[in-house]
């Protein structure tokens, strides 16, 4: 674990500098405190801090109270290092934001401990984010395909709608669904089909812009969400997205060929137009069907609230 080390004595710097790395920690050195602040606020800064009380420039609880003020993503424990052993001095330095502190002439075992038990905290931290973020991805990603589940696209959809509101600018949506889906499951098995559905998935990353967003609606139905997009352009899109699925057929991790096409229905909420998210799913939806009554493998656009979709050659 690296560790910032801020002490003005060039003495007192060397001989916590030697004493941390022979406890196997790995040390950055800072003169003052402006130094430490500096060293601190860049990416990827030490998360672990040994800050001298009394420095030139900027104390050690002022670079805390920065450190707190601008506290990111990563934490950054801090240990006080100060000659101050009246109680109301470790109130003022705590209530900086400090973890921890020790009194000088400080004992050598007694920061090892100290640290060691930093350590412990900001390894456990790390933890409770990364499972936190796991929770996230699960709460908001389909398990299988790796894509936005239904409730976060929707989610997502809804933003998008809001900020068209806001900018006068168009959203457009297109609503896949698989061709005879069930037929592969019923040839090939589950298993296969599995494998179709992650394959349709990555290639649909791969075909549309980053900034994008899909999301499996259910079974072998998609959302994708073409923010910025009027009618036409959505039309593109979902035919660009058809195209690349008919183009080139599935291979399964067993070596068989499955043929794979999708029917697509895009619609489009353009720019002041007011108009909600299930009306415009459901004129997406409605342009689907048609699209499957037309003989599949397909993309029908439909103007909001209209019956009559229309074809894309």
């Amino acid at each position: 674990m690296r560790v910032l080390i801020a002490e003005d004595d060039a003495i007192s710097r060397r001989v916590l500098e030697t004493m941390l790395v022979r406890w196997g920690y790995e040390t950055v050195a800072a003169c003052d405190g402006s130094e430490a602040w500096d060293l601190l606020s860049q990416p990827g800064a030490p998360r672990l801090a040994i800050l001298d009380w009394m420095m030139p420039g900027m104390s050690g609880v002022d670079v805390c109270r920065l450190i707190r003020k601008a506290e990111r993503k990563a934490y950054h424990y801090v240990i006080l290092l100060t000659a101050k052993g009246r109680q109301e001095d470790v109130i003022e330095g705590m209530d900086a934001g400090a973890d921890d502190y020790i009194t000088k002439p400080f004992d050598s075992g007694e920061l090892r401990v100290r640290l060691r038990a930093a350590k412990r905290i900001l390894d456990l931290r790390a933890k409770l984010i990364e499972a936190r973020e796991t929770l996230r991805e699960q709460a908001t990603h389909d398990s299988l395909t790796g894509l936005w589940n239904r409730s976060a696209i929707l989610e997502a959809l809804g933003a998008e709608l809001d900020r068209s509101r806001r900018e006068g600018k168009s959203v457009g949506v297109m609503m896949g669904d698989l061709d005879r889906f069930k037929k592969i499951n019923d040839t090939y098995g589950h298993k296969a089909g599995d494998a179709v559905l992650c394959e349709v998935a990555r290639r649909m990353r791969r075909t549309v812009r980053p900034y994008d967003g899909i999301g499996r609606y259910g079974g072998e139905a998609f959302l994708l969400i073409v923010p910025g997009c009027d009618l036409t352009f959505a039309g593109y899109a979902a035919e660009r997205v058809r195209a690349d699925l008919a183009d080139k057929p599935v291979v399964l991790p067993d070596d068989r060929i499955v043929a794979v096409t999708m029917s697509i229905g895009a619609a489009a909420k353009l720019g002041e137009a007011q108009l909600t998210l299930d009306e415009l799913i459901q004129a997406a939806d409605e342009a689907l069907y048609q699209a499957k009554a037309n003989g599949r493998n397909r993309v029908e656009l439909a103007q909001p609230f209209s019956s009559t979709p229309v074809s894309v050659a």
